[in-house]
């Protein structure tokens, strides 16, 4: 985030908390991992199947400090920031792994350290210490990470990109109802609490419909209007874009200087604090999205997660640490931004939903001008609900995947009750995902895009060991992840 987005006061508190941070990691190395994702793609899972496989010995082949044998013991730990409410593991692993139901989702910041004890693969490390390296992970809602662009937009850009953005497509008909109730506003007219409990109560509802599954849409600033939390009714929360004349400033006492003011502590109370204790403070970032849902919702959906990760990116700055700049400016130095649900597809498809994911990480990367250094893409699935299995259908062998669909799931008018496994035919992505996105850019509203079965599955039923012990949460490629986001801390 650039410099100028932050007052002085607040480069000084991250500067003095960065020195805190380095400080502390000169006798305890420690990692701030940051996890966010867009639209149920799973970040709960996503912390959950990564701790439980670190703790329990999981299949990591691509991990090379636990292939290499390496790693001698990992354990939780007492987190260090004692104001952030813990991420449960414990609760979500017992949905994930004893009910087979997914957690419920984070709605608000949670943190929680792994600590791993490891032999340096360097002798010469090896001589000074036992190698040691806590990696507090943070887990965060990406509604959140989408509201820092904010900080560099006054009220009137806000205002701006917002009703034009609500406009276009299908947005058009969600934000019907609360563009009329904007249109009939006098913004000049005297400061009144329930208009404007009126028009914020409108544009959360517009941004709500947007975010319902059967939309998936992707950018939706502010993010508190979603998760309003314990600010839900407060000033801070109770603003809305308005129609603005092209130049000129509020009149004292009117409706236009109060939406005004509340937006600027919209972005006081709620953002810049974010931003300075947390945000500002991390070393390494997953980004996790839900490219599969889009796709399947058509090609709006698909170009508004493109411009979602076109805000999101740019709140990241790549690059690698110097001393000074660890000390004083943090820098996140790798993001990874992973498409979730790789287990809703054949294994054939893996490597193309990784293409798909990397060229829509590529285009928002074009399009806000940035150097794609330190940002790696990949397909994955946290937690592996399917198995691959192989069809014949009029003497041709068919690539299936068969869980056990989710109770209440439809497919081909088949009602499921949670318990029955199916097989489906997941369906294919394009090998060249450029013709994706040529379709997508054609302007054809009634174009179709691949057909992908997405599917809810409960997650896998474990399977013991002779001593009772159930194995590990089964996933795919969840090691790369690891090995790109702190492999290299554990060399």
């Amino acid at each position: 985030m650039p410099p100028s987005l932050t007052s002085l006061a607040d480069d000084a508190r991250i500067a003095f908390d960065n020195l805190t941070d380095r400080a502390s990691g000169l006798v305890h190395p420690t990692i701030r991992l940051g996890v966010t994702g867009l639209s149920r793609s799973g970040k709960t899972v996503f912390i959950s199947s990564l701790v439980h496989n670190l703790l329990h010995g999981g299949r990591l082949p691509l991990f090379e400090p636990v292939q290499s044998g390496r790693v001698s013991a990992v354990r939780l730990e007492e987190q260090p920031d004692d104001g952030v409410p813990r991420f449960q593991y414990e609760d979500h692993i017992r949905a994930l792994v004893k009910d087979r139901v997914w957690p419920d989702s984070t709605r608000a910041i949670s943190e929680l350290r792994v600590t791993i004890d490891y032999q340096s693969a360097s002798g010469w490390s090896r001589m000074f210490s036992p190698g040691r390296l806590s990696i507090d992970i943070v887990d965060y809602p990406g509604e959140w990470l989408l509201d820092l662009p904010l900080l560099a937009k006054d009220f009137r850009a806000f205002s701006e990109d917002t009703l034009a953005l609500a406009r276009t497509g299908i947005r058009a008909e969600l934000s019907r109802t609360w563009l009329e109730l904007t249109d009939q506003t006098d913004i000049h007219a005297a400061a009144n609490e329930m208009t404007a409990r009126d028009l914020a109560s409108s544009f959360a509802a517009y941004l709500k419909a947007c975010k319902a599954d059967e939309r998936s849409l992707s950018t939706l600033p502010p993010g508190r209007f979603l998760l309003p939390g314990d600010l839900d009714g407060s000033p801070a929360l109770t603003f809305a874009p308005l129609h603005l004349p092209a130049d000129g400033k509020p009149e004292k006492g009117s409706l236009w200087a109060m939406m005004e003011r509340r937006y600027e502590a919209y972005k006081s109370v709620v953002v810049k604090p974010f931003f300075r204790e947390h945000f500002a403070r991390l070393d390494r970032q997953i980004v996790l999205v839900d490219a599969l849902q889009a796709i399947n919702r058509g090609p709006e959906a698909v170009q508004d997660l493109e411009r979602a990760l076109s805000d999101v990116l740019a709140c990241f700055r790549p690059g690698t640490n110097s001393l000074l700049s660890s000390l004083l400016g943090r820098r996140i130095d790798r993001v990874l931004v992973a498409a979730t649900k790789a287990d809703h597809l054949h294994h054939e498809s893996h490597d193309r939903l990784d293409a798909l994911t990397r060229r829509l990480v590529e285009r928002a990367i074009h399009r806000i001008g940035m150097a794609g250094a330190g940002i790696d893409v990949m397909a994955l699935a946290s937690v592996r609900a399917t198995r691959e299995a192989t069809v014949k259908r009029d003497g041709h062998d068919l690539p299936v995947i068969v869980g056990t669909p989710i109770e209440g799931e439809t497919i081909g008018g088949e009602r499921f009750d949670g318990l029955r496994k199916t097989a489906i035919f997941p369906g294919d992505l394009p090998t060249d995902p450029e013709t994706l996105f040529a379709a997508i850019e054609s302007g054809d509203r009634d174009i179709q895009l691949p057909d992908v079965n997405v599917v809810r599955f409960r997650p896998p039923q474990l399977e013991e060991t002779g001593g009772g012990i159930k194995l590990s949460v089964p996933h795919i490629r969840l090691d790369r992840a690891m090995q790109f986001l702190f492999g290299d801390r554990l060399a």
